[in-house]
């Protein structure tokens, strides 16, 4: 069976699936979900996903959504396919499982809130709000001084390999690393090494690109 992404480009979490999909090396049909005229809100996509967002994956009769445990799901299923992006040591996975966590729960709330204001505002011709760029940019840069700290001392946020816990931070990368929040990264040598290691992956590239 064809494996399906439902999503829609330029959206964080369907990038995420995408680069999970690139590593795996594997095949899919992309379903363009029509956003702007509330395709995601109507029934028939509902019954994918009762949120009313995207992106949604199908492989066979298996339909999941929520981007993070899409990667997952991937990685586990398709563990002899491209990029091993999971360690099955028990105790090392469960260290890249902290990692995978703090990203969905200290980086990406921060990150995400710059990218709207700084990336996406832009882009719609709407207006940047200095007071919650300059509140999150406090945020994200105690985030980032874990990472410096944790980065200098493993090559990966999970471990020695890439692995989930560096690509869910991908998507995020890509819209900030084009704003005034570079310099977030930048000052920090570790985390700037690798947020450019992880972003010139061939894998990622082809994703966004595709």
């Amino acid at each position: 069976m064809t494996i399906k992404v439902f999503g829609a480009n330029g959206s964080t979490s369907t990038l995420r699936v995408l680069a999970c999909l690139a590593e795996k090396d594997l095949d899919y049909e992309f379903v363009t979900v029509d956003m702007p005229n509330k395709e995601h809100k109507k029934p028939e996509y509902l019954s994918r996903n009762p949120f009313g967002q995207v992106p949604v994956l199908e492989d066979g009769d298996l339909k999941l959504f929520e981007s993070r445990a899409i990667t997952q799901y991937l990685a586990h299923t398709y563990a002899d396919k491209g990029t091993d992006l999971i360690i099955k040591d028990p105790k090392k996975m469960a260290i890249l499982a902290v990692w995978i966590e703090v990203e969905s729960q200290k980086f990406d709330p921060a990150a995400s809130k710059l990218a709207w204001e700084l990336a996406y505002k832009p882009i719609f011709g709407m207006t940047t709000d200095d007071a919650i760029v300059d509140e999150y940019e406090k945020k994200l840069s105690e985030v980032l001084d874990v990472y410096e700290s944790r980065l200098s001392h493993s090559k990966y946020l999970g471990g020695d390999s890439f692995t989930l816990a560096d690509l869910h931070h991908l998507p995020n990368l890509k819209y900030l690393m084009g704003t005034n929040a570079k310099k977030l990264f930048d000052a920090r040598p570790h985390v700037s090494a690798w947020a450019a290691e992880i972003q010139s992956r061939p894998a990622w590239i082809k994703a966004f690109t595709s």
